[in-house]
């Protein structure tokens, strides 16, 4: 991201004091904060008929942190509720407090009355119907720059605004009582960390910029998956995936926007002006599963079906194709929750759904059953303690992991995340048994951290030792920032670069592995590496680390000057990626260089599709690939260099 992350006002904690409760007639299930108004006794207004909604949601013990809202309660006790979280996370980038908005099927908002509704850090906005038409918002869900300086009027941006979803309802745009900038379209300025899948936007403009603020507005997203929308205006986005989708038109781009299959997409013929990348189809695809409520009220999870050469929105002609779960079938888990505990569930059969919170990880969760789903709420996040791998995957076809964030503690781990069995020893299980081409294996939504809220160190952040393994968006992240307490404050490179340790941010070796969103910065060498055969990544997005101190210290051992951001192994015959960008900002030491952004053999099995680097404002990178494509330094920072076709 362009220039300093500069340290944001820091905000107390909210104390919430969440229960779920049952109100007789209208059937409320609601979880309520102080101040909050509470729906009132007796009768209640009758909710709009929903074809596959629910007729009276059943009590789910699902923790203090997840809140149900029912389209019977008075939309100002929602607005207030909401509100109310939204002031306590707006600001909250490295706090611990995690939340699930879940809406039972209906109409929240009306004409005169609309439910407008901020997202801020660690937020899960959510339809709790089987379509995204089941849940109407009748008002907004957005997110805005914050301004980081000047008491909150000054240096405006997105590039912070990480961790958050909005999923599974429909926004029909109602911007009554704001402003004239503020009502031309629906906000969602984010950047990494951030995913919209299965909404569709109604009634005017969906921007993925914030353009009412002072400058400089910029934004480093971003996700957008399984959903419908008509005017997108990207903006400052500097680069974006959508996935499945269909949009009525999309306004620009800056470095590198990517579509697969998009309905509305536009041409990338001219690459790059605009700098669009467009594929017909997306050629492996599994949607995320989703929680939802059936027409008795009970709590389900969809747990959709893999497909190859998609395109267009899963739900077009009906509920997407899948299976579906009862809530009985998983273990719900809570932070304190032991993992002895959580591993005996799985072991017995049940599937795990994390409910929002921190959990400390002492030893591995291990995921080994095929069609296993493990699914966090409210990004749920495990933490390594002693030096642990948090979370092991068997290779097994069918398993799913969505809606996770995993970080690194204070004591090193080797990984934190391993998928299939260590260097890839496999050999002696049945090709039955593994993850296979129509079932893969399947990470969702799935987002590490190196350092930022606390110290940090691993090895490697994620390694995936087994075959048929698809990541749809990933966001693996050594952090450039945070409140560690280093010498130097928010920003403390020195200290930062010899503490918060993280050599390698994923390594693939697993053949036949797609990854269709994936994002990973400022690892200490190859920020990717990628020794499986037959790989496809569609969207890559990487920094470079900002903090070595020195040249030497960002130097092979061969003598090679810097690290790629992404490097395919030499003995690979077969891989392809399309739209990647490896940006640099060694704003610890401006003069120090990279010989190149993308490390690949020189084979025509090998290819790669619109590529760039660019100087974000410190340091340089002489060539996109290997030796090709032009230099990128302190003399032409935001310009990139491209590489259209490689080979």
């Amino acid at each position: 991201m362009p220039l300093t992350r500069p340290r944001p006002a820091r905000r107390g904690r909210l104390a919430l004091a969440c229960v779920t409760a049952v109100a007789t007639g209208a059937a409320v299930l609601v979880g309520t904060v102080p101040g909050a108004v509470a729906a009132p006794a007796g009768p209640a207004p009758q909710a709009p008929h929903m074809p596959h909604g629910p007729k009276a949601p059943a009590a789910a013990d699902l923790g203090e942190n997840v809140i149900v809202f029912d389209p019977s309660m008075p939309v100002s006790a929602i607005q207030s509720t909401v509100d109310r979280i939204a002031d306590a996370q707006i600001d909250n980038e490295m706090g611990t407090e995690r939340y699930s908005l879940l809406f039972a099927p209906g109409t929240y908002g009306t004409a005169e009355e609309p439910l407008q509704m901020r997202v801020g850090y660690y937020t899960e906005v959510a339809g709790l119907g089987a379509q995204p038409g089941d849940v109407h918002i009748n008002g907004k869900v957005e997110v805005y720059n914050r301004c980081l300086e000047d008491g909150g009027t000054s240096n405006c941006i997105a590039l912070n605004n990480f961790w958050r979803t909005l999923s599974n309802l429909t926004i029909d745009i109602n911007a009554a009582g704001q402003d004239g900038c503020r009502s031309s379209a629906n906000f969602w300025a984010v950047s990494q960390a951030v995913s919209m899948r299965r909404v569709e936007v109604t009634g005017g403009n969906l921007s993925l910029m914030d353009y009412c603020t002072a400058g400089p507005q910029y934004a480093s997203g971003g996700f957008i998956a399984d959903s419908k929308a008509g005017v997108v205006v990207s903006g400052s986005q500097q680069q974006w995936l959508t996935r499945d989708s269909e949009v009525g038109e999309w306004s620009n781009g800056v470095w590198n926007q990517v579509f697969a299959g998009v309905e509305g997409a536009p041409d990338d013929a001219s690459f790059p002006d605009p700098p669009y990348t467009t594929l017909d189809t997306t050629p492996l695809s599994r949607e995320k599963p989703w929680l939802f409520l059936d027409d008795r009220g009970r709590w389900k999870v969809r747990v959709p079906n893999a497909a190859t050469d998609t395109r267009g929105v899963s739900w077009a002609d009906g509920v997407t194709a899948g299976r579906t779960l009862p809530l009985s079938s998983f273990y719900v888990a809570r932070p304190g929750d032991s993992v002895s505990r959580i591993n005996a569930q799985l072991a017995r059969g049940k599937h795990l759904l994390l409910t929002p919170g921190v959990y400390d990880i002492a030893k591995s969760i291990k995921v080994r059953r095929a069609g296993t789903v493990v699914l966090g709420m409210g990004h749920a996040t495990l933490t390594a303690s002693g030096g642990s791998t948090p979370l092991e995957v068997s290779d097994r076809p069918g398993i799913v992991i969505a809606g996770v964030t995993v970080d690194a503690g204070p004591e090193k781990s080797e990984v934190l995340v391993r998928v299939g069995g260590p260097g890839k020893a496999r050999g002696w299980q049945p090709r039955w048994l593994r993850s296979n081409a129509r079932n893969p294996l399947t990470l969702s939504d799935l987002y590490f951290r190196v350092g930022g809220p606390h110290e940090g160190a691993t090895d490697t952040a994620l390694v995936i030792d087994a075959d048929n393994v698809l990541v749809d968006h990933t966001w693996v992240w050594r952090a450039d920032h945070g409140v560690e307490d280093f010498e130097g404050g928010f920003l403390g490179d020195d200290e930062r670069w010899t503490t918060n340790i993280g050599t390698n941010g994923v390594i693939v070796n697993g053949d036949d592995v797609t990854a269709t969103g994936l994002f990973v910065e400022h690892f200490q060498q190859h920020n990717t590496i990628w020794n499986g055969e037959r790989g496809r990544t569609v969207l890559y997005q990487n920094e470079l680390p900002y903090d070595p101190p020195t040249q030497a210290d960002w130097t092979q051992p061969d003598g090679t000057l810097g690290y790629a951001g992404y490097v395919v192994a030499d003995d690979v015959k077969t891989h392809e990626l399309w739209g990647g960008g490896s940006y640099v900002y060694n704003r610890n030491n401006d003069s120090i260089v990279t010989e190149h952004g993308f490390q690949v053999p020189e084979t025509d099995g090998v290819k790669l599709h619109h590529v760039l680097t660019v100087n974000l404002g410190a340091g340089t990178i002489r060539h996109v690939v290997n030796d090709t494509g032009s230099q990128v330094d302190n003399s032409n920072t935001g310009t990139p260099a491209y590489v259209t076709e490689y080979p």
